[in-house]
C-alpha cells in the first residue's frame, strides 16, 4: 500500500491546479484521473487576468488572444460593445494547453499520477484516506481532493455542495478560421436560445463556439436552432463535431470540505450561474484548497473550514446575486437586454465583471430594482 500526503481525484483543471500548488509546498500528491488527455477541449476559455495571483506558474503559452472589447447582440442585430482599453484584460486560453501546463508543472515537482483509473472504494481508517482503484491497488493519504468534474460521483457521497446540484446543459464546439468576430473581442448572443445565450470566444486560428441553457430541457439538440447560431457567428461549413456537456451551476452557500476531505471546481458546484464562467471558480477553489490543507499539515490539525469560508467569501457572495439577476434576467431576456446590456454603463460592467474588476454584488441592487420596475409596468 503505496502513501501520500494528498490524493486527489481528478486530473483537470482544479485537479492539476490543486496538486501544483501543494507539490510545489512539498507535499507527495498523487492524481488519479480516470481518462486520458484530451486533444481538443472547446470550453470557451475566458480568463480573467487578475487571475495570476491564484496561478502557481506563467502561463502565457496558453493564451491565444487578449480582448479588448466585448460584444452583445440579440439574435444577429441590437448590436452593443464593451471597450476594455485600458482596463486589466480579459485573456482566451487554450484550455487542453492549460491543463497540461498545470499537470506537467505539478508532476515535474514531485506530484505522481495515475491515468486511466477508476477509484472503486473509499473508505476512512484512523485518520487516513484509504482507496482501491480499478488497477487493483490500494492507496493511502492523511487528505483527499475530489476533483472530478461536473458529473462528479463523489461529491454527493461526502455530501460536500448542494444535495441536489443544479446544472446547465451547453453544446461547444471549435472551427477554424475567425468568422465575423472582431480581432481582439468575444461576442454574446442573447435571444436565440431560451434561458441561456451563445458565445463565441476566439483563439489564434480557430473560434471556441458554444451554446447554453440553465433549464433542463432539450432545446440544444435542435439542429436547427443550433446552425442558425453557429451561422449568426460568420461561419457556413457546417460540419463539425459537437461535445455536449453539464455545467454544475452555483445553486447557494453549502459546505465543501468534510474530515480531510475537500470538494474543488466543478465538482463544487461553484459555476458562475449567469455566464457559466467555470475557469475562475476552478483555480481559486484550487488555491484555497492548498492553502487549508497546508496549513492543517504544517500545524498538524484537522480543521478546513476556513477553506469553505474562503470560498464563500472570495466567490460565493458574488453568486448569491449573480443567481438573482440571472433568475430575472432569463425570465425576461428582451426586457433584460434591453435594461440589462443597453443602458449606457451596463456593457462595461460586464466586461469588468468578466475581467475580474468587479463582481455581481456591486451592480445587484441597481439592477434587479430596475427590471422588476419595467416588468410592473
Amino acid at each position: 500500500m503505496k502513501g501520500f500526503d494528498i490524493i486527489i481525484i481528478g486530473g483537470g483543471l482544479s485537479g492539476s491546479s490543486t496538486a501544483l500548488n501543494l507539490s510545489k509546498k512539498g507535499y507527495s500528491v498523487l492524481i488519479i484521473e480516470k481518462g486520458i488527455s484530451e486533444e481538443i477541449k472547446p470550453c470557451a476559455g475566458g480568463m480573467a487576468s487578475s487571475m495570476k495571483k491564484f496561478l502557481p506558474l506563467d502561463i502565457d503559452q496558453a493564451i491565444e488572444s487578449k480582448i479588448r472589447n466585448v460584444e452583445f447582440r440579440w439574435k444577429s442585430s441590437d448590436n452593443v460593445v464593451a471597450d476594455l482599453s485600458g482596463e486589466s484584460p480579459f485573456w482566451i486560453i487554450r484550455r487542453e494547453k492549460l491543463d497540461k501546463l498545470l499537470l506537467d508543472e505539478a508532476l515535474k515537482f514531485g506530484s505522481e499520477i495515475l491515468r486511466p483509473a477508476e477509484v472503486e472504494k473509499i473508505k476512512q481508517q484512523n485518520k487516513t484516506w484509504i482507496i482501491k482503484c480499478s488497477n487493483k491497488v490500494v492507496y493511502r493519504s492523511k487528505f483527499l481532493v475530489i476533483a472530478d468534474g461536473s458529473q462528479s460521483q463523489w461529491a454527493g457521497y461526502f455530501k460536500l455542495g448542494p444535495r441536489k446540484p443544479k446544472f446547465a446543459n451547453t453544446i461547444a464546439l471549435r472551427l477554424k478560421g475567425s468568422g465575423d468576430i472582431p480581432k481582439e473581442a468575444v461576442r454574446f448572443e442573447f435571444g436565440f436560445v431560451r434561458y441561456g445565450f451563445a458565445w463565441a470566444f476566439p483563439l489564434k486560428d480557430s473560434v471556441n463556439i458554444g451554446l447554453g441553457t440553465f433549464i433542463n430541457n432539450k432545446l440544444l439538440e435542435d439542429n436547427d436552432l443550433n446552425n442558425k447560431v453557429i451561422k449568426s457567428f460568420g461561419f457556413e461549413d457546417l460540419s463539425f463535431k459537437v461535445f455536449h456537456k453539464k455545467l454544475r451551476i452555483w445553486n447557494g452557500i453549502h459546505k465543501l470540505n468534510g474530515d480531510r476531505v475537500i470538494a474543488v471546481g466543478d465538482a463544487a458546484s461553484l459555476c458562475d450561474p449567469f455566464l457559466a464562467e467555470g475557469i475562475r471558480p476552478s483555480l481559486i477553489s484550487s488555491y484555497f484548497a492548498a492553502e487549508s490543507i497546508d496549513h492543517c499539515l504544517s500545524s498538524n490539525k484537522n480543521d478546513l473550514n476556513n477553506y469553505s469560508t474562503n470560498i464563500n467569501n472570495e466567490w460565493g457572495k458574488s453568486m448569491a446575486w449573480g443567481k438573482r439577476i440571472a433568475q430575472i434576467f432569463y425570465r425576461f431576456p428582451r426586457t433584460g437586454y434591453e435594461l440589462g446590456v443597453k443602458r449606457k454603463t451596463a456593457p462595461k460592467r460586464i466586461a469588468q465583471i468578466l475581467s475580474g474588476q468587479m463582481n455581481y454584488e456591486d451592480i445587484a441592487m441597481r439592477v434587479i430594482k430596475r427590471l422588476l420596475t419595467k416588468n410592473k409596468d
